[in-house]
C-alpha cells in the first residue's frame, strides 16, 4: 500500500470554490478508482487543507494521476491556489 499526503495551498478567498471542485473530484475518485482506499480532504483550524490518500499499489496511484477526472480537476483548480502542493509519498507500514 502507498500513502500520500498533500498539503494544498489555497487562496483564502477561494476556499468555497476550491472545496466544490475538490469534492467533485473526490466523488469521482471513489466511484471510478477501485485501487483507491482513502481520498479525504481535511481542513485545520487555520484553514490549511490536507488530502489523505491511500492506494492498494503503485499501479493504482499511477492510474489516479492519469485519470480523466484528475486531469479535469487540475483545470478546475486554476486560479484557486496560492502555491504548489506539498506532496509526500510513503509506503504503508503493515503486518
Amino acid at each position: 500500500m502507498i500513502g500520500v499526503t498533500a498539503k494544498l495551498n489555497v487562496k483564502p478567498e477561494m476556499a468555497e470554490k476550491f472545496e466544490d471542485v475538490f469534492l467533485t473530484l473526490s466523488e469521482a475518485v471513489r466511484e471510478n478508482e477501485p485501487g483507491n482506499i482513502l481520498y479525504q480532504l481535511c481542513k485545520d483550524e487555520h484553514g490549511t487543507y490536507v488530502v489523505l490518500e491511500m492506494y492498494e499499489s503503485e499501479e493504482a496511484l499511477a492510474a489516479h494521476g492519469q485519470s480523466e477526472h484528475f486531469k479535469a480537476a487540475g483545470a478546475g483548480f486554476k486560479g484557486l491556489m496560492s502555491g504548489p502542493p506539498e506532496v509526500k509519498r510513503m509506503p504503508a507500514v503493515t503486518r
